[in-house]
Formats: structure tokens, sequence, C-alpha cells
């Protein structure tokens, strides 16, 4: 193996530092040394748009745009189960059809969730789409500047202090139309690595996620030290719900997911066809 790091970012939230630990640092077993560098998912999708890294934790909704570059890993990523975004609105039975609608990002699995549902609840089509940063969207909704807004991750516990309704969920109407899980975000890795290194790279991943679960302490200082000021207790729950049997291996389901949601997003001209073999890893 080459002595030189590779450069990967992920996020400092709780399921990446924890998949990453014991890899970061050094316990995996003949694993390649990494360079981290720490970044919110809409930073790593330009990134990886751009090429800039060896590896890169981003949004499944990406992909499309990356994967001449990139190969999937299938290991280290996030799917799950009730865990989707909600769209929110200042009143209940709000009917959204030409009404502007506040959105994180257009390169994410939550747009790309929201679009699908819209497309199959509201007949007359949403409005104007406005992207802004995720934590003006419940403000922003409040004070009447949208019609609704788009929210994840902890605005699903903390949307009541806002005043707000929950009009949707969209996690609950995509596995209710599929039965599948909710691909959010993917490990990539550059394909010029070539197949062997990106063989490593699964080995990797997979051997950190296994790592961590055996040994959870071991890896708190780690994902205490970049949880901001995140509640413990609220850190473990965050980890519970992301880093699951998808994250060691997306198996059948978790990669019938991921083609699932592109292809249903390409039908609706919301990101590039995928090809035939995009999603491929090789054995």
């Amino acid at each position: 193996m080459t002595d030189k790091p590779l450069n990967i970012a992920f996020s400092p939230c709780p399921n990446d530092t924890f998949v990453f630990d014991a890899w970061a640092h050094g316990r995996v077993p003949g694993a390649p040394a990494l360079d981290v560098t720490f970044a919110d998912i809409d930073i790593t999708n330009g990134m990886a748009e751009r090429g800039e890294f060896d590896v890169l934790k981003v949004s499944y909704a990406v992909l499309p745009w990356v994967l001449e570059e990139y190969a999937l890993l299938p290991c280290g990523g996030a799917l799950g189960r009730g865990c989707g975004p909600l769209v929110l609105t200042r009143g209940a039975g709000v009917d959204l059809t030409g009404k502007t609608v506040a959105v994180p990002s257009e390169r994410s699995t939550a747009y790309l969730l929201f679009r699908l549902w819209a497309a199959d609840v509201v007949p007359g089509g949403v409005g104007e789409v406005v992207v802004m940063p995720f934590d003006q969207i419940m403000p922003a909704v409040r004070d009447g500047k949208v019609d609704a807004g788009l929210v994840i991750h902890e605005a699903r516990f903390t949307y009541q202090n806002y005043g707000l309704h929950k009009l949707a969920d969209m996690g609950e109407h995509w596995e209710a139309t599929t039965g599948l899980p909710i691909p959010l975000g993917a490990i990539i890795a550059k394909r010029s690595l070539g197949e062997e290194r990106l063989r490593e790279l699964a080995q990797a991943a997979r051997a950190s996620v296994q790592m961590a679960w055996k040994d959870p302490e071991a890896s708190r200082p780690y994902v205490s030290e970049h949880a901001q000021e995140m509640d413990p207790a609220v850190a473990d729950q965050h980890i519970a719900l992301y880093v699951n049997e998808f994250s060691a291996d997306l198996g059948e389901d978790g990669y019938a997911a991921v083609r699932g949601l592109l292809e249903r997003a390409a039908a609706e001209g919301l990101v590039p066809p995928l090809g035939r073999d995009a999603l491929s890893f090789p054995a």
C-alpha cells in the first residue's frame, strides 16, 4: 500500500464519526491511512462534483452526477427507516398547489423524496422552490416568508416550538409506496484508485463499522469532540438510527432502494438517468 494518506471528507455528525473512528485512528489492521476533512454533506456533494477528494460521504441524490469518476462503496453509508424529511406548514391541511416551498438543497435525498411525493399528491404541482440554509427554514415558514418548508434530522422533534404543522412525512410516503429503506448518505471513492484499492477501502469501512459496534465506548471521544453541544443521549439515538445493517453492507434491499430512488427521480426529470452498471462494485 502507498504511504500517502487518502484524502477523505465526511460530516462531523455522530453517525459518521462513529463509523470512521477506528479507521481514522489507525485501529483497522491493514487499512490505508486517512487524512480527514470535516464538512457538511452539501459541501461534500460539491467536492464530489469537482472531483476534489479520494473518498467522500455524499448524498445518494448526487450520485448521477459523480458516478463516472467515483464508485459507490457497498458499506459505510446510511440508509434508514422512520427517518424521512417532513413538509411543514403554518396551518393543517394546506394545499401546496402553486405554493412556495423552502428546501435545504436540491442535491439531496430529501429534495428528491419531496418532489416524488409532490408528483403523487399535488396534481397541480408546487410553485416556486427556494433553497435556503436549513436553520432558516422553520422561521421562514412561521413568519410567512414561504408557504411550506422541507426539514430534516432534528427538526422532526422541534417544529412544534415554531407553531408549525406536519403536512406530510416524505419517508412514510417512500416506505409505503416502495417498502424500501430511505437512501441517505453514500460513501464513494475515486475509480482511478483502481479495483484492488477500492476493495481494500470497502473492507476497511466495513471493519471500522464492526469495530465501532463491538466497542462503542472506544468511539465516544471522537463522537463527542465533533458533535458540538449535542446531548450525548441524542448522539446515541442519532447513531442508533443511522448506523444499521445497511452501514455494514447495502445488500439487496439497499441497492434496490438506491436504484429505485434514482430511477424514479430520473423519470421525473430531476436527475440524469443512471447507466446500467453505474452502481456496480468490483467483486
